[in-house]
């Protein structure tokens, strides 16, 4: 038994080799070997269901022989404490996989033998056999994995492996064909169900009697449903596995490895779960359309693509803003028109049908009411200034209304509600025109009195208005879950367009914003140049997936016309948040701040450009030449924000270079490394220096402890940083040591080490002290280079000088884990290229960008996990791209203001009452009354009218009172009762206070608005004639330097 046992530990090792491939020969392995590690599998030749097909599945023979359920021994004495913990993450794994295996079990006991069993039939022997489709299969996996994880456990104090199991036990030839069958037919279940529930009462009856026996009451489709949730579950237990599981743990790469296996698989399960999902709404949606409409033929011709659907409720209000009526409706968002829909339910049996609910959600039936095709569908803000339509030309109608009005005085009406607000806004208006007349009679005053005169006011003035901005503010907090969409209608008598105006309320401020993505990346997508943006290898084209596929939103010249031939050497995006966007600008737009793009050409100097993304397209904002061309840029954020991305705590979290703020470093040809403060465009220089030699800046990296500069002679200068207002001493001599003989063409910085490559070979060094640590060879030619390293979990991509192929290593043991070839995903765009190589790379949100020199671009996904960045997909290839190489890719990524994903309970709850003073300095909080009495009598007193002044005792005159003056011992308060901000508001519950957000409170909703950015030579589309799309001109020529950018959908 130990000879067999040794035999099988050396098989799995060969397994987990083969695992590592990815390759569909080594997955077979794994299946091979599971069947022959257990003794008592056999394979069934004969399935006993007409309906299943032999996928050489195992089954196991439970009658000869009942596996002994896995149970960890007593916990063995001198354990570690992640020891302890790795040992009830275990226990985790046991019980929800024993939990999980029983489940399965019910449904075939419980409930399918039963009705194939059942005379007469309450459901079909047809219908049985679709509604539990492959369950079967499903339980035969688990109860195999169930077995290898009894003798795992049994030997887990010995050994403590449990990665290569699951990479053994769910490897993609074994799970992923029967998985994706019941997922893909689970929609299809439950329809039976439901019909079968509306139709036949012995069958409902049977259900309810089922679910009334079972110990814990959970229905039919809480035991289906499972499947559908199981690997989430497994993924969140490895986490916690791998988190407790320390460095060179020999059960860590295998951890790793499962991960991502699990990852993938449940990324694929869930994009054909949204795949199905979204043609049972489609054809629920076309059922509800008469077949002789055109709406009916545009559904059915396999064109449209569901992008998002919703429950909405459309709102209808009257001239002052009060609510007329709302009701539910659900808005469909295709790829090329918007539809609503009423959504109904029979009303007869309503008491039955609430019976069937409870058992099996039931799906609505729709009533189509509108329709439009999506370029003439308009998102309009509250105060946007109409420039999207013709104001003077268009007649709009509010959805309720039997009359239209003319565009610019509808645009004055704000039909958002509560009425309140607005009465309250209209007040205040009034009050601040009375006190603008009292000022008038105040300055004819003939005396000079301390608490009425011309400055108090004028206070009087600024804090009205003050208040009018925070009133228009709580307006503006209503509007974040109100979508008010402009639509055509039919022309009036006249021949007059006539637009109607519909306004839907959100559930939150989230589906809002993602409303408003959607429908602008929609509309871009509908542009010439991106139909199609993407293809795929192959013909699969369900893997062209609309909703998470970067869409092409713009192509601008890197540089002004007179610079437009120099080379780009870099581009980073500086991140500033903008206030004055509306909330919809900031769901449309590109992420906020700026470009920074440089470059140049030998003997002509260098040039940066930077570009503004605070509008609806890049704008130039500023341009500069240098001494000589840029040859890299490095973006370099400050502490508090490397902190908020989720950095490793370190020596510099705590020192006073908290306070430095953002800055771009530029690597010059000549040697130079210039530093400049991002914070606006001013561009201002803070410090300069020259590298040792002074050799060429190739590649320049930041690490919590330096700016490491990469040069061309194979020297690393590490400048440390400083704790004054710059962040890198540049005045000192940099500590310089030689990575290689040849040039660094790049460097790589992770948690607590920097890879600097030389030549074929890499060289790890600690991050704080800059020791050698080990090197490895990332390629067996000593004439290639490796110029490309990205990292992604706990793996590195690298491309070289030469040669089509993407390699990947782990960062802990340094092993080379996957090779990929790019050129055989672009053969059928470039057919005849024989000689292909990458020019750049990155990863962003699951998504590697591979540039090359042909210009173009090649997507594939890889895991988001911590696991291993594998890739298993073919991708797809952008038929937009470059004349030329891909000189880089960047990306710009801001993350929405917090206050915009607030929702009106948060702002209510949140907000302290402090402000800045127009002089920088925070009003002093007023006392409030210790009493009740007290806020009764502040309450009664009304809002303190007070702006800039805390006191009046500075001003000249007597004071203007009935009462007596005030002892001059100094024992009368500073503060009178005039005094304090307008932001403590007599503890008003009605009024809202504003603040500050809180540094805990400002990551606690994010949503990151990305784009990715190409920069070569020209613009090209490899699916048009060369003279450009539909004969337009390109919008450069082909050797100007060009920017292509890309927009992600807002990931929610």
């Amino acid at each position: 038994m130990q000879e067999l046992k040794l035999k099988c530990d050396c098989k799995m090792t060969q397994l987990m080799k083969a695992a590592k491939s990815g390759t569909r020969d080594g997955l077979e392995k794994t299946r091979m070997a599971v069947m022959r590690k257990v003794s008592f599998l056999h394979r069934k030749d004969v399935l006993g269901d007409s309906e299943e097909e032999d996928m050489g599945l195992l089954e196991v023979g439970v009658t000869d022989f009942k596996p002994p359920a896995p149970e960890l021994g007593p916990m063995p004495d001198g354990l570690s404490p992640q020891q302890v913990v790795r040992r009830h993450i275990l226990g985790s794994i046991v019980q929800s996989e024993g939990s999980y295996v029983e489940s399965l079990k019910r449904i075939l006991q419980d409930y399918r033998n039963p009705l194939m069993e059942m005379e007469p039939k309450a459901l079909s022997v047809r219908k049985c056999q679709v509604v539990f489709f492959r369950v079967k299969e499903i339980l035969h996996c688990h109860s195999m994995f169930q077995i290898a994880l009894s003798s795992r456990v049994a030997e887990w104090d010995s050994t403590e492996k449990i990665g290569d199991l699951f990479v053994a036990s769910f490897s993609k030839s074994m799970v992923l064909d029967v998985y994706s069958d019941y997922v893909n037919n689970f929609t299809n279940a439950m329809s039976i169900i439901k019909k079968a529930c509306l139709t036949k009462p012995t069958f409902l009856e049977f259900l309810k009697r089922r679910q009334v026996c079972s110990a814990d009451r959970v229905t039919l489709y809480g035991l289906m449903v499972k499947p559908v949730q199981r690997f989430p579950q497994f993924i969140l237990l490895l986490q916690d596995m791998l988190k407790n599981t320390p460095r060179g743990h020999p059960d860590r790469l295998s951890l790793q490895l499962a991960l991502t296996e699990l990852e993938t698989l449940a990324e694929k399960l869930n994009e054909q779960k949204r795949l199905a999902d979204q043609v049972a709404e489609i054809q629920q949606l076309t059922k509800s359309v008469s077949d002789r409409s055109s709406l009916n033929k545009l559904l059915t011709s396999g064109q449209r693509q569901l992008l998002l659907c919703e429950t909405l409720t459309e709102t209808v209000y009257g001239d002052r803003g009060q609510l007329i009526k709302s009701k539910e409706r659900r808005v469909f968002l295709l790829n090329d028109m918007l539809v609503c829909a009423n959504i109904n339910f029979k009303p007869s049996n309503h008491r039955g049908q609430l019976e069937i609910s409870s058992l099996v959600p039931l799906g609505p039936k729709y009533v189509v009411k509108w329709n439009t095709a999506l370029p003439q569908v308009q998102v309009v803000e509250v105060g946007q200034d109409g420039g999207a339509y013709d104001k003077d030309n268009l007649l709009i109608q509010h959805a309720g209304a039997k009359k239209a009005t003319a565009a610019g005085q509808a645009q004055n009406k704000v039909y958002l509600g509560p009425p309140r607000l607005f009465q309250e806004l209209q007040d205040l208006q009034k009050d601040l025109a009375v006190v603008e007349q009292i000022t008038l009679l105040v300055s004819t005053l003939h005396g000079t009195y301390q608490n009425l005169n011309t400055t108090v006011a004028q206070d009087w003035c600024l804090a009205l208005q003050r208040l009018m901005r925070v009133k228009e503010e709580e307006i503006h907090s209503a509007n974040k879950c109100r979508l008010r969409l402009l639509l055509p209608g039919k022309p009036d008598k006249s021949g007059r367009p006539i637009s109607f105006m519909v306004v839907f309320i959100t559930p939150n401020p989230l589906s809002k914003i993602s409303w408003v993505n959607r429908l602008h990346l929609a509309k871009i997508g509908l542009r010439e140049e991106n139909q199609p943006g993407w293809l795929c290898p192959d013909e699969d084209r369900k893997t062209k997936a609309p909703f998470w596929c970067p869409t092409l939103a713009c192509c601008v010249p890197a540089f002004s016309s007179r610079a437009l031939s120099l080379q780009l050497g870099g581009l980073v995006h500086s991140p500033v948040n903008c206030p004055l966007l509306g909330f919809s600008a900031v769901s449309t737009s590109l992420p906020q701040g700026y470009l920074w793009v440089g470059g140049g050409q030998e003997g002509a100097g260098g040039q940066v450009e930077i570009f503004s993304l605070n509008r609806p397209s890049p704008r130039t904002v500023k341009s500069f030449p240098l001494a000589a061309p840029v040859l890299c840029i490095e973006y370099v954020p400050d502490p508090e924000e490397e902190a908020a991305e989720g950095a490793e705590e370190s020596r510099v979290a705590a020192d006073p270079s908290a306070a430095v703020h953002p800055t771009v470093c530029l690597g010059l040809q000549d040697g130079s490394i210039l530093l400049y403060g991002s914070v606006d465009t001013g561009t201002q220089c803070l410090a300069t220096c020259k590298s040792p030699g002074p050799q060429p800046v190739l590649c320049l990296r930041h690490s919590p402890f330096y700016l490491l500069a990469g040069l061309q002679d194979g020297t690393l200068a590490a400048y440390p940083r400083t704790s004054g207002g710059i962040p890198w001493d540049l005045e000192s001599l940099p500590m310089c040591l030689t990575v290689g003989p040849g040039p660094i063409r790049t460097l790589l910085s992770l948690e607590d080490a920097a890879w600097a490559s030389c030549g074929p070979r890499v060289t790890v060094l600690d991050a704080a002290t800059l020791q050698t640590q080990q090197s490895f060879e990332a390629h067996q030619d000593e004439a290639v280079s490796v110029t490309h390293m990205v990292k992604a979990g706990s793996g590195v991509w690298m491309a070289f000088s030469s040669g089509s192929s993407i390699r990947l290593f782990h960062t802990e043991t340094l092993e080379h884990l996957q090779e990929i070839n790019i050129a055989t995903r672009t053969t059928f765009l470039l057919p005849g290229q024989k000689h292909l190589c990458i020019t750049s790379l990155l990863i962003c949100q699951g998504l590697l960008w591979v540039g090359t020199d042909q210009g173009v671009i090649v997507l594939l996904p890889v895991p988001r996990l911590e696991g291993i960045p594998k890739i298993t997909g073919k991708g797809m290839v952008s038929l937009n791209g470059h004349c030329g190489p891909v000189a880089f890719l960047a990306v710009a990524m801001s993350i929405l203001a917090p206050d915009i994903l607030r929702s009106d309970q948060e702002e209510a709850e949140g907000p302290q009452a402090e402000e800045d003073k127009p002089d920088g300095q925070a009003h002093e909080p007023v006392p409030a009354p210790d009493s009740h009495t007290g806020r009764e009598l502040s309450r009664k007193k009304g809002i303190l009218l007070q702006y800039r002044l805390r006191s009046t005792a500075h001003l000249p005159g007597p004071v203007l009172s009935v009462r007596e003056p005030a002892p001059p011992d100094g024992s009368a308060l500073e503060h009178s009762e005039e005094d304090g901000s307008i932001y403590e508001m007599a503890d008003d519950p009605d009024v809202w206070v504003r603040s500050r957000p809180c540094a805990r409170d400002a990551h606690r909703k994010e949503i990151c608005s990305v784009a990715i950015i190409s920069g070569g030579q020209g613009y090209r589309h490899f699916g048009s004639a060369p003279g450009g799309l539909s004969g337009r001109p390109a919008p450069c020529s082909e050797t100007d330097s060009t920017l292509l950018i890309w927009q992600v959908p807002l990931a929610l």
